[in-house]
């Protein structure tokens, strides 16, 4: 009898895990909103259940006897992911850990508790929640519960604040936002892979983005060029967060950001896969390590492999804003055509990209001439100035 396996979600981001699992033997069970996304056509088997109805998912998960569940890359799916693993017996993480994980308001509590390099944050509904006198500006307004960019704003002054609220409020599925500090510094994210909460540390992802007000990512590099001592420092933070969060099953993204004087600060954490291609192409394509299968092996009790020694090799994403992204890919293809691995892009329109989910595509490339895939990576925004 064939290995079962639920993935919650059925967008192009679930699309890798889809075929990664079906690669390896194992039957397909897609759970999400019929909206015609490409899951729903690759899917083994395709369930039109809202990724939020866990309740549904877990009377047909127990009546199709999965033997797994998973998703990659969606805080949203982490709570069904979860809900459903523990009510079967699977593997997952604790209620509380996805409490503390999905909820940002909730992981700067769990933060300040537990000693992590965080910053502070307030929780409103509305302006009228906060003391206006008592905010230093400038400082980031965010959705307590979403990712990629989102309803993020950089505030420089109170009159920018009831907006931000209300952009974040309508982002959010809690309809509440975050007040936070501002973090100065260059940002990175962190990789890793975790089996009976030993964390495991893959890959350091720099981050490229469009800076204030939105933030809005356009282009990773992996591995990032951060010196031993640094990486050291980096890992046990993020280990010594994770298991403040008490993550112990699965993937897991963390963002940092590291100022000028080498001070490390945590953004946020998600018990998943990174987006953007992060974990999906960028590990494995730096590394050597297939990531995606460690996710799925996890999620079917099997402990995953460890990670080898580094390949030399660096990976780059950029992402399609506008036509000058365009002009990019065009001259790596007359330039450097063989380190092109793949590109997907959208026709370039009109309309503004507001976040992560409104960009026009990407292209991947990798070398191991740093220096090459430098040349093909965006500039970056002013968020670390």
């Amino acid at each position: 009898m064939r290995t079962k396996l639920a993935i919650i979600g059925a967008s192009y981001l679930q699309e890798p895990l889809i075929q990664k699992a079906k690669s390896m033997g194992i039957e397909t069970h897609v759970f999400a909103w019929a909206a015609g996304d490409v899951g729903e056509k690759s899917a083994d088997f395709f369930y039109p259940i809202s990724i939020v109805e866990k309740e549904l998912i877990l009377e047909k998960c127990l009546e199709i006897g999965i033997d797994g569940i998973c998703s990659i890359a969606s805080d949203l799916a982490v709570i069904t992911v979860n809900y459903v693993a523990n009510a079967m017996g699977l593997i997952g993480n604790s209620p509380e850990s996805v409490e503390v994980t999905t909820n940002k308001h909730r992981m700067r509590l769990c933060f300040s508790r537990n000693g992590d390099p965080s910053t502070k944050s307030i929780q409103v509904s509305d302006v009228s929640d906060v003391d206006l006198s008592k905010i230093k500006y400038p400082v980031i307004v965010k959705p307590v519960d979403r990712s990629g960019s989102r309803g993020i704003t950089e505030v420089r002054d109170k009159t920018e604040l009831p907006k931000a609220i209300e952009k974040a409020k309508k982002m959010g599925f809690e309809k509440a936002a975050l007040i936070e500090n501002f973090i100065p510094g260059r940002e990175y994210s962190v990789e890793s892979i975790s089996w009976e909460g030993k964390h495991s540390v893959l890959a350091l992802t720099q981050k490229y983005t469009t800076g204030a007000p939105a933030f809005i990512e356009t282009g990773h590099l992996e591995p990032a060029p951060i010196d031993e001592v640094t990486f050291l420092k980096i890992k046990n933070v993020v280990i010594h967060a994770l298991n403040s969060l008490k993550i112990k099953y699965g993937a897991s993204h963390s963002e940092i950001k590291i100022s000028e004087d080498g001070e490390i600060r945590i953004i946020e954490i998600g018990a998943r896969m990174g987006g953007d291609n992060i974990g999906a192409s960028l590990v494995e394509l730096s590394t050597g390590y297939d990531f995606l299968k460690a996710v799925i092996d996890v999620s079917l009790g099997i402990k995953p492999e460890e990670k080898k020694e580094d390949t030399g090799v660096y990976a780059g994403i950029r992402f399609v804003i506008d036509q000058k992204d365009i002009e990019v890919l065009e001259r790596m293809k007359k330039e450097h055509p063989e380190i092109l691995v793949d590109e997907n892009i959208q026709d370039i329109s009109n309309e503004a990209v507001t976040d992560s989910s409104s960009r026009f595509g990407y292209f991947l490339f990798r070398s191991k001439d740093a220096g090459i895939v430098n040349r093909y990576l965006p500039v970056q925004g002013k968020e670390y100035v």
